[in-house]
């Protein structure tokens, strides 16, 4: 049997992010990793926002695809080329303007098809804003 790949730490893969996405510290921050799992908080800003004092769901759905990057290369460090196939997004409620919590968890992580579910809170709320499935592909 194959040893699994190894993945990112939160160290590591906050390196690789500022030196892809040199803004990345503006907009987000790395809360907790483990592999398959990530939690990633959205600084919610006036340019995420929307009339009505709502976060924008671009803005979401941004970090709905951040999150579930991470957990992926915390899990398999080598998965860096992967890309966005698949994303369905439900938007539960309407959040506040504030900062915007994703808690992702892989759910199928096979050799070309990587398949997660994020969950998406208003910082200091119980109830979800809004719930993605993501499907990645490695080419």
């Amino acid at each position: 049997m194959e040893d699994a790949a190894a993945g990112m730490d939160q160290a590591g893969l906050e390196a690789w992010l500022r030196s892809h996405w040199p803004r990345f510290d503006d907009i987000m921050a790395i809360e907790e990793l483990a592999p398959g799992r990530a939690r990633i908080r959205l600084f919610a800003a006036p340019r995420h926002g929307r009339p009505g004092g709502t976060v924008a769901g671009p803005s979401m759905m941004m970090l709905a695809d951040t999150a579930i990057y991470a957990a992926i290369l915390a899990q398999d460090a080598a998965a860096t080329d992967a890309v966005t196939s698949s994303f369905h997004m439900c938007f539960l409620r309407r959040p506040a303007l504030k900062d915007v919590l994703a808690e992702a968890e892989m759910l199928r992580t096979g050799r070309r098809l990587l398949v997660g579910e994020v969950r998406l809170y208003t910082d200091g709320e119980a109830d979800a804003v809004a719930q993605a499935t993501v499907s990645y592909a490695r080419p």
